[in-house]
């Protein structure tokens, strides 16, 4: 592990081709109230969060109108505006909430626009970087919705298109309308059902950005590849799940949120460990 503590060890993506992010992001999804509902328990330590992640290197930072919901994209203008020209925020939209844990959604154009001219005020932003659909709405056909994101970025409100939770069909089906910078799936050590979508991905150059990149599963038990490796790294599980999606991929963008700063330095940490050949092929095996 490198001796200073910062994310820039990860590396760097060009997303969409033309705008550097350093690859171990943050994820604003834990810092509203429980259930992603309502205000953070405490407001200043999220903003400090927020801020002790600038200062560790992070560069991309990932929201949406739905957490809180605009609870985390107001946030992120408290702790971070202005922003440093380095910093890149990705934000979404396409998810309704009803209460704590309830997503509902909802991908009409005219509701989509909507959103993006909030995020553009809440952000204090003029354009959004990354503009993802949230998911996609069965109800609305997938051309009207990526439709106004098109046209969205057309107008320059937004300069990437990114997709959340698509199979490998749909992003095709997206990239007949648009030119699609990213997608965001559940990905993690234990959890590969999106693993067509990676590779496709990076056939793309796309970004992958894993949610709930953290989770281990079986793999901290005892005597387990994920305890014996860590021992030899000198490192937590975490930061070895981490460090195998930075490996897995050369698109992959881990967004690990917190709301803890002690949280947020133990997972920048994970940019600095550099894993063997064998000790990757454990790890990728071990599931």
């Amino acid at each position: 592990m490198t001796s200073t503590l910062s994310a820039s060890p990860s590396g760097t993506f060009q997303l969409g081709g033309d705008l550097p992010v350093v690859r171990l992001g943050y994820g604003t999804m834990q810092l509203p109230g429980e259930g992603v509902w309502g205000p953070p328990r405490d407001r200043d330590a999220a903003i400090a969060v927020l801020r002790r992640a600038v200062e560790l290197g992070v560069t991309f930072f990932d929201t949406a109108d739905s957490y809180g919901p605009e609870v985390a994209e107001d946030l992120l203008r408290e702790a971070l505006h202005p922003y440093a020209d380095d910093v890149v925020i990705a934000t979404k939209a396409g998810l309704t909430r009803q209460g704590p844990g309830v997503w509902t959604p909802v991908g009409r154009p005219a509701y989509l626009r909507q959103q993006a001219e909030l995020s553009l005020r809440r952000l204090g932003l003029e354009r959004i970087d990354l503009f993802q659909l949230h998911r996609i709405d069965a109800d609305v056909p997938l051309e009207d919705q990526v439709g106004e994101l098109k046209k969205l970025q057309d107008e320059g409100k937004i300069r990437h298109i990114g997709l959340s939770e698509v199979d490998v069909d749909q992003l095709k089906q997206a990239q007949e309308i648009a030119t699609i910078a990213s997608v965001q799936n559940l990905f993690n050590l234990s959890n590969r059902s999106a693993e067509a979508l990676l590779d496709y991905s990076e056939e793309q150059n796309i970004a992958f950005i894993p949610w709930f990149p953290l989770a281990t599963g079986d793999l901290v038990k005892d005597g387990g590849p994920l305890e014996e490796i860590a021992k030899e790294q000198g490192a937590t599980p975490s930061q070895l799940a981490l460090a195998w999606l930075l490996r897995r991929s050369p698109v992959m963008l881990p967004i690990p949120g917190t709301s803890s700063i002690g949280h947020l330095e133990d997972n920048v940490g994970a940019a600095g460990i550099e894993l063997t050949d064998e000790q990757f092929e454990a790890l990728t095996n071990a599931v």
